[in-house]
């Protein structure tokens, strides 16, 4: 169960600290491959205040995310989160995140999740296709 929150956590929307650039509402369609299983999904959204849930749920359950690297349009970082498993045992897992932003409308990341030594890798591609529906 824990490990299905910190994976669902990021289904449409990697969690991201504040110092990334702004990213548009709109219709957004996201295009995520977990070890060559792929999910596509669009809906209305606010990435950007998506992320920032997400980080509040992440630090609640005790998540921590090391400084930003920026590099041109690159952002590098990493979470680290030590849960406890309802047996008591405690669940490790670092996931280290390179998000490439092309525009405000426009960005992937590519994820490396490593939980008790067990290595995930994602790709999440991003892409506004236009304005929400009234």
């Amino acid at each position: 169960m824990v490990l299905a929150v910190l994976g669902s956590t990021a289904l449409c929307n990697p969690a991201f600290p504040d110092e990334l650039p702004s990213i548009r509402q709109g219709m957004w369609k996201f295009h995520r491959t977990v070890d060559k299983k792929t999910l596509e999904v669009t809906k209305c959204t606010s990435p950007a205040e998506d992320m920032k849930k997400q980080n509040a749920m992440l630090e609640k359950i005790g998540c921590r995310f090391s400084p930003v690297r920026k590099s041109g349009n690159t952002y590098k970082f990493t979470v680290d989160c030590s849960i406890k498993s309802p047996s008591g045992a405690a669940i490790k897992s670092r996931t280290t995140s390179v998000m490439t932003v092309e525009s405000d409308s426009a960005y992937k990341v590519e994820i490396d999740v490593v939980t008790d030594g067990h290595t995930t890798k994602e790709l999440l591609v991003a892409q506004r296709v236009g304005d929400c529906k009234r």
